[in-house]
């Protein structure tokens, strides 16, 4: 299990009036006839069981109620700051989008950011001790995911460890991708826990590289990044090889090509591999903030790709939540108790969330819960939705 960043004391919480209740888990997707979960300290308590005692309630009116949206590919550097455009409160915007989780791909768009091994030891480090104290809106960033360059040593991956760090940076965005060089410093890695995940396509930031599935496939990593491209897809050739030639989480993105998304989730479909989809915005980026990534990227999902919704609510839950060790993205007892709740945006000719996605509609985010805590109940970055949440403290 990952390191988590330190809390708050957690809240206490009833929701109720809840339309759908999405799980985000694969096995058991939704929840039929429950309208209330309670929440203790900041965990979820029960499910389906109103509690006795006085607490803050949330009333959903009839909107739906997912886990917290997970975004596993972003790109932050300290604070909630991007110098990549640059611009302050991105990740604020972000929880408006339902986004409750961030995980870095790597903090390649600092200033002067360094290229020798003391150099993105020392930023992994600190990027990770940074955002364990720093939670905007109350999103969890988990941040501090090494570049791999030229000189690192097992003993450097051991502290790293020791201090918390547990992600590599999208390989191919630093100095060393080559499978003769990167090779034994994935090994080092996996070996004290970390995360792998590999560029896939075309060069992205000055000083990246063009990755084909040679490279997945020898390197073997835990998530092939951006399979639709970051911005420039690979060939389905590639694809295909990613895909049966590794056991590579394949991850679609909404800085990518929208044409190659609809392609990746054929050739999953075809191969049976749905549950290695991982749904991500790639952001900040060339392609902007997008606060509404994760929401966008679904519907593509949904209403051009021709997946199911559960299995998009899934993508971008707790399917993705698991494959990094995470406790957080699905909605059972002992859970944290973060949450996005969605409705059909006012005017869209669906009636809820998941009608939304089917027919290309963003859904409106109606709250954000991060620990048991209401953080908002109208999202800045959404449509109004059809169903407004009622919040009393």
């Amino acid at each position: 299990m990952a390191d988590q960043p330190s809390t708050a004391a957690g809240g206490d919480l009833q929701i109720t009036g809840i339309g759908t209740l999405f799980t985000g888990k694969r096995d058991n997707p939704r929840l039929e006839n429950v309208d209330t979960v309670v929440v203790k300290d900041g965990k979820i308590a029960a499910i389906g069981e109103k509690s006795s005692e006085s607490m803050p309630t949330l009333d959903l009116n009839g909107a739906s109620l997912l886990p917290g949206l997970i975004d596993p590919h972003v790109h932050p550097v300290f604070g909630d700051f991007t110098p990549r455009h640059p611009a302050f409160g991105w990740i604020e915007s972000y929880v408006n989008g339902g986004i409750t989780t961030m995980i870095s791909a790597g903090e390649p768009h600092l200033p002067g950011r360094p290229r020798d091994a003391a150099g993105v030891k020392a930023l992994a480090i600190l990027a990770h001790k940074s955002f364990q104290a720093v939670r905007p809106l109350g999103a969890t960033v988990h941040a501090g995911a090494v570049l791999l360059e030229p000189g690192l040593t097992e003993g450097d991956f051991a502290e790293m460890a020791a201090e918390g760090v547990w992600l590599v940076g999208e390989i191919g965005v630093s100095s060393v991708y080559e499978i003769e060089q990167a090779l034994p410093l994935v090994e080092m890695a996996k070996k004290h826990g970390f995360r792998v995940p590999v560029h896939v396509g075309g060069a992205s930031v000055p000083g990246s590289n063009v990755i084909g599935a040679d490279i997945v496939v020898g390197l073997q990593p835990h998530v092939a990044v951006h399979c639709n491209g970051g911005p420039t897809a690979p060939s389905n050739d590639d694809i295909a090889r990613i895909i049966e030639e590794s056991s590579a989480a394949v991850e679609v993105v909404q800085a990518g090509n929208i044409r190659a998304l609809v392609d990746v989730i054929a050739m999953l479909r075809e191969r049976d591999a749905l549950d290695r989809l991982q749904i991500a915005s790639d952001t900040p980026s060339g392609t902007g903030i997008v606060p509404s990534s994760i929401l966008r990227t679904m519907a593509y999902t949904v209403a051009l790709g021709g997946l199911d919704v559960d299995d998009a609510v899934c993508a971008a839950t707790g399917q993705t939540a698991r494959r990094f060790g995470l406790d957080c993205g699905v909605i059972e007892v002992g859970a944290p108790a973060d949450f996005a709740v969605l409705d059909a945006p006012r005017g869209s000719m669906a009636s809820d969330a998941a009608g939304a996605l089917e027919i290309g509609d963003m859904p409106a985010v109606a709250a954000v819960v991060t620990d048991g805590i209401v953080r908002l109940t109208a999202s800045r970055v959404t449509p109004p939705p059809q169903r407004a949440a009622t919040h009393s403290p």
